[in-house]
C-alpha cells in the first residue's frame, strides 16, 4: 500500500467522466488498497479514483471510522438503482477542495449497485451520511464537483 497524492480543484482529471473497470486484477487491488490508505490519512470519509489521478470508475468510503469501528467499502462501476423521492440540504466538504464547505441538496436515501474489487455484484440502500457520501463520490466519477451544484457556506 502507498499514499497517493490527492488532486485538487483545477486538475483536469477531476472533470473527466471516468472509464468503467474491465480488469479486476492486481492493479485494481493495489489501487483500492492505496485509496483506502490515502483516504484514512487525509482524513476523509470517501475518495474517488479521479481524486488520486486515475480516471476509472472506482471509489471507496468509510462513513463510520471516525466515530466507531471502521467499515470500509470499495465500489467498482457503481450505478444508482433508485433514489428517494425527496431530498435534503446538508454541508459537504471535499478532499480535492480543501478548507471549503458547500451546502448540497441530496436524496435522503439511495439504492446503489456495484461490483466489489473481487468481482462480486452488490446492492445496498444507503441513508443519511452514507447516501451523501456515495452520491458525492459518484459525482467525482462523472466529473462533477460540489462547486457545481452546491452553495458555499
Amino acid at each position: 500500500m502507498a499514499l497517493r497524492d490527492i488532486r485538487l480543484d483545477g486538475d483536469a482529471v477531476l472533470r473527466e467522466v471516468a472509464t468503467p473497470v474491465t480488469d479486476f486484477g492486481d492493479a485494481l487491488q493495489t489501487l483500492v488498497a492505496d485509496m483506502f490508505e490515502t483516504m484514512y490519512a487525509a482524513p476523509g470519509r470517501g475518495l474517488a479514483a479521479p481524486q488520486v489521478g486515475v480516471s476509472t470508475r472506482v471509489f471507496v468510503i468509510d462513513t463510520e471510522w471516525k466515530e466507531a469501528e471502521p467499515h470500509p467499502i470499495a465500489f467498482v462501476n457503481p450505478e444508482i438503482v433508485e433514489k428517494a423521492p425527496f431530498s435534503q440540504m446538508g454541508p459537504e466538504a471535499c478532499l480535492s477542495i480543501p478548507e471549503r464547505s458547500f451546502n448540497v441538496m441530496r436524496p435522503v436515501w439511495v439504492d446503489l449497485g456495484w461490483t466489489s474489487p473481487a468481482g462480486i455484484r452488490q446492492t445496498a440502500r444507503f441513508h443519511g451520511m452514507g447516501a451523501v457520501c456515495v452520491l458525492h463520490e459518484l459525482d467525482h466519477l462523472n466529473g462533477v464537483l460540489i462547486t457545481d451544484h452546491g452553495t458555499e457556506v
